[in-house]
């Protein structure tokens, strides 16, 4: 328990022997006026039930805490706000306790599983893909500390209308190239020729409308796309020559996406594929078709109703019995229930699909499935670059690999112009700006809610100074700095007379484990973001206001040292939520 809970517990205590009253809840603010005190309690609520002047409350209940708790040393009132000074002992047992909140995690006993990432086949990662990858770690590392069993997972998109067009444009104009030859990621090489299949699509559909033919209808007929379509149902119906082209195309993007995340710095529990679940999902509108929970028109196309629940209908099945994207996620979604034993699903993707995930919870639920009230979109905004969105069929998406490159190069030029990194070997010095680069991406983009729209700067991500992830590794890499030149060793130390900015400091450590249940309830990694930045502005503040290797008086120095020490580990901890790596020097 920390001490604004102690002073919560001991508040409801005086209010209801002094007023009789119960579950009265008063905020408690740690006091940033300039008027004397650690904690500020706000009186107003109690002014229409005791009818009485806010003053007089902070008077009487300052009195009533004076007397009947060792919790005060002082207090004031100010225009009805009590401003109270806790007594020092409290803040040295609250660092006892906070020295050794690393020690266990409470077990929740329930199973989490948080997807993230899955991409298509048909093209390397983007951008977007940087922030959902992020974003999806990050949650599954808070989930994880805070007490739950978690299942990270991807689907991936290896099947379906759009990989056939890649297929295709390779089969076309590919020439028997392959990464290897051609000495490009296999990602980007299957991905450039999905950029080719547009621009030759295009091209027809340009001959089509000379013709006098509708754009509409172009569209249709142009002959690469009809090329496609049957591409497709051949692939569904088991087309040994397409099967063969399908699994060696995507065997060069797996290979391409597993150097990606390995830089990154994300990985996976499980990996599921659509070429499998969308069968399942197939069996699945049967099923509904039979239940008379779905619907078939006359095309023979199938669809859900869900009018009644103020949507519409929702296509689940072509008429030429090709599944859709909602056919594959009822299968993978079903499938994940019956082979874990999961309480929560969570789904990262951008709130471009918020209207997708409602369709999908709604139709599991009318299928019988009661899990799925388990179920949660973590829904997120799209991100941009000062330069504008992202179009990948065009060519000009944002190369998750060359932000990251990047990122290192922008480390590096900055740290150069600093001289932050001399005497340091090459091998130490890249990867300093691997750890730097990478860290400021991390932060920059996990620091804004996730459900806001962001735009990501990489030159202002990585400043030294401010709210970002350099400033955060530089604080804990001079505290490791700090901690070597004095040779230290933890040891018991007795009390000593805290400074303000110890006290401080002591309260933001020991906030920790309350900022990861809220990151945790809440699925904002953003929480935690900014928790370190103040958790950092209150150690600088901290370090410069008291002498810690000058320090003749050895106790006081060693509870400086221990004091250190403990914010280092918090820090170190929480850029692990963040997935964020630090370093002892830069």
């Amino acid at each position: 328990m920390n001490i604004k809970d102690i002073i919560e517990q001991k508040l409801a205590e005086v209010i209801l022997n002094v007023y009789q009253l119960k579950d009265i809840q008063l905020e408690i603010q740690e006091n940033k006026t300039e008027f004397e005190g650690d904690f500020t309690i706000v009186t107003f609520p109690l002014v229409k039930q005791l009818k009485k002047n806010p003053e007089n409350i902070g008077v009487e209940l300052g009195q009533a805490l004076t007397e009947q708790t060792e919790l005060l040393q002082s207090f004031n009132v100010v225009k009805g706000f009590l401003n109270v000074k806790v007594k020092n002992q409290f803040f040295v047992d609250q660092f006892k306790t906070v020295s050794e909140q690393f020690s266990s995690i409470e077990k929740k006993n329930e199973t989490v599983m948080v997807e993230y990432s899955s991409p298509n086949t048909n093209k390397p990662l983007h951008l977007g893909h940087v922030r959902n990858n992020l974003l999806g770690f990050s949650v599954a590392q808070i989930l994880k500390e805070a007490g739950y069993d978690v299942i990270k997972s991807q689907i991936i998109n290896d099947r379906g209308i759009h990989i056939c067009k890649s297929m295709l444009a390779w089969e076309k104009f590919g020439k028997g190239e392959t990464p290897e030859t051609d000495d490009v990621k296999g990602d980007k090489f299957v991905g450039n020729y999905y950029v080719k299949f547009d621009q030759e699509y295009k091209k027809e559909i340009a001959q089509l409308i000379e013709r006098g033919v509708s754009e509409d209808q172009a569209k249709k007929d142009a002959p690469l796309m009809k090329e496609a379509q049957q591409m497709l149902l051949d692939w569904e119906n088991g087309d040994e020559k397409v099967r063969k082209l399908w699994n060696e195309m995507n065997s060069w993007v797996y290979k391409g996406f597993g150097e990606t995340y390995k830089r990154l710095g994300v990985d996976f529990d499980q990996v599921q594929y659509e070429s499998n679940t969308y069968i399942l999902g197939k069996d699945l509108i049967q099923e509904g078709l039979d239940k008379g929970v779905l619907f078939q028109k006359e095309d023979g196309s199938v669809w859900c109703d869900l009018t009644d629940e103020g949507l519409d209908q929702k296509l689940l099945l072509r008429s030429d019995g090709t599944s859709v994207y909602m056919t594959q996620d009822l299968g993978t979604a079903v499938e994940r229930f019956k082979e874990n034993n999961l309480q929560k699903l969570i789904y990262t993707v951008g709130n471009e699909q918020d209207y997708h995930f409602q369709v999908l919870f709604k139709v599991l639920k009318k299928l019988g499935y009661e899990w799925a009230d388990q179920l949660f979109h973590l829904s997120y905004g799209m991100v941009e670059l000062p330069n504008g969105k992202m179009k990948s069929r065009e060519g000009t998406v944002v190369d998750a690999d060359e932000l990251m490159q990047d990122m290192f190069d922008i480390a590096k030029s900055k740290s150069e112009e600093l001289g932050k990194l001399e005497n340091f070997t090459e091998e130490e010095k890249n990867t300093n700006y691997e750890s730097v680069g990478i860290g400021a991406l991390k932060y920059f983009m996990l620091k804004v809610d996730p459900k806001k729209k962001m735009l990501f700067n990489p030159e202002e991500s990585i400043d030294f100074n401010g709210n970002t992830g350099p400033f955060i590794q530089y604080t804990f890499a001079r505290i490791q700095s700090l901690l070597t030149k004095a040779n230290f060793e933890i040891k018991a130390t007795e009390s000593i007379e805290l400074s303000q900015s110890e006290k401080e400091l002591i309260m933001q450590l020991a906030n920790y484990k309350l900022v990861v249940a809220r990151a945790a309830e809440s699925l904002s990694p953003a929480l935690v973001a900014n928790y370190l930045y103040d958790l950092v502005k209150s150690y600088n503040s901290f370090y410069q206001n008291n002498p810690i290797l000058i320090q003749e008086d050895a106790n006081i120095k060693q509870y400086r040292l221990n004091l250190s020490d403990v914010t280092g580990k918090t820090i170190q901890k929480s850029l692990h939520l963040l997935g964020i790596q630090t370093v002892n020097r830069m």
